[in-house]
């Protein structure tokens, strides 16, 4: 693992921007990033992600090549970017168990997607950014790769489901509730502290 600045992420994905753009293409799909936990404890990396974020918000990647395929997020892998907080041990839909997301890893996921995004020129919407609960439960309405298998719509029946931030167990997002409409669920928040991020570039 290598600690990186946003600024060197970035970089990274810009420089990976036409490969990833043409391995997305081959199935007919726009780059995603991808939004983890990796259900494992602080200061626990995993090489399955691209990106690593410790609780102090410290951010690792795992290749030096983004466009890397690596396996995280079921049949969604080629022409995307994996991203993962390193925290969530002992996590599911009730409680986030006692290493949960800190403050500080949620904002520089957000950082961390606005420079990929910015890099690999995507919106930050649900189209191009999604948690793996969002994924699996395919509400980017790409629906040819795999049937739904997220904790709520486990049409597998098989209990391998997915819920990665879901919630993040703050004010903004409290407790799991994947009906939400209110922006309450943990992909919202992120993708709108993301977007908040990208304002802030443009304004200067």
């Amino acid at each position: 693992m290598r600690k990186v600045t946003i600024a060197e992420l970035k970089s990274m994905a810009e420089q990976a921007r036409q490969s990833i753009w043409d391995a997305a293409g081959s199935y007919d799909r726009v780059p995603k990033i991808y939004l983890h936990w990796s259900a494992g404890h602080y200061g626990q990396f995993f090489s399955d992600y691209h990106v690593n974020i410790d609780a102090d918000g410290s951010i690792y990647v795992s290749t030096d090549d983004l466009s890397e395929v690596k396996n995280h997020t079921w049949k969604r892998n080629t022409g995307a970017i994996g991203v993962a907080l390193a925290c969530g041990v002992g996590s599911g839909s009730q409680s986030l168990g006692n290493e949960p997301p800190t403050a500080a890893q949620i904002e520089a996921m957000a950082q961390v997607v606005c420079a990929l995004a910015d890099g690999l020129w995507l919106t930050i919407s649900k189209e191009c950014v999604l948690t793996h609960g969002e994924a699996a439960n395919n509400e980017d309405g790409e629906t040819g790769y795999h049937n739904p298998y997220a904790w709520w719509n486990d049409s597998y029946g098989d209990g391998d489901t997915r819920g990665d931030l879901e919630y993040l167990g703050t004010d903004e997002s409290p407790s799991y509730n994947p009906d939400a409409t209110d922006g309450s669920r943990g992909g919202d928040i992120i993708r709108g502290k993301a977007n908040w991020y990208r304002q802030q570039e443009d304004n200067k």
